[in-house]
């Protein structure tokens, strides 16, 4: 889905992620009935935030670069309510949330000063042209990475202890 970059920051930040996962964590109940759907959501968390991350990596357009960021944080996000932690989840969603849509907003600045230009390639010396979208971009791709000290650390260290404490399958699968 493709609109306007504010349009995109509130798709990707507040309702596009917001509204399967958080449907997942209100029925948590019903998957805690299910050992099987729980490992299926674990099993396949983990596989979309090994391949959108992967897709990600061989994008050109800074907006894709970030949507497969986030179809790969949703993925994390899933894992962890396979692994029925899903107050866990729920904090990775809400920080996520914040440094997107910090994401999308700096990438829209930048995609405006280049006259609508969204080709990676075509892009060098941001911190000379946009210094303060290249400080926000920055910001924000540090605590999306989880960078100690940052908010994606703490809810990503959650999640990946969470994954290592389970001595099930799944949680192998997923921590690996």
């Amino acid at each position: 889905m493709e609109g306007p970059t504010p349009v995109s920051a509130l798709i990707h930040a507040a309702t596009l992620v917001t509204a399967g996962l958080f449907l997942i964590i209100r029925c948590s109940f019903i998957f805690e009935h299910s050992p099987t759907a729980l490992f299926v959501v674990t099993i396949f968390g983990a596989l979309t935030a090994f391949f959108a991350s992967s897709v990600g990596l061989v994008q050109n357009d800074i907006k894709r670069v970030i949507a497969y960021s986030t179809c790969s944080q949703l993925g994390y996000m899933m894992f962890a309510c396979g692994l029925s932690h899903y107050s866990i989840a729920f904090f990775h969603l809400v920080n996520h949330a914040l440094f997107k849509a910090l994401l999308f907003l700096s990438a829209g600045s930048i995609i405006h000063g280049f006259s609508d230009e969204q080709d990676l390639r075509k892009m060098g010396g941001l911190i000379k042209v946009f210094p303060i979208a290249y400080v926000m971009i920055f910001i924000g791709s540090v605590a999306l990475t989880g960078i100690p000290f940052f908010t994606g650390f703490y809810s990503k260290d959650a999640i990946l202890g969470a994954a290592f404490s389970q001595y099930t399958p799944g949680g192998s699968f997923a921590f690996f």
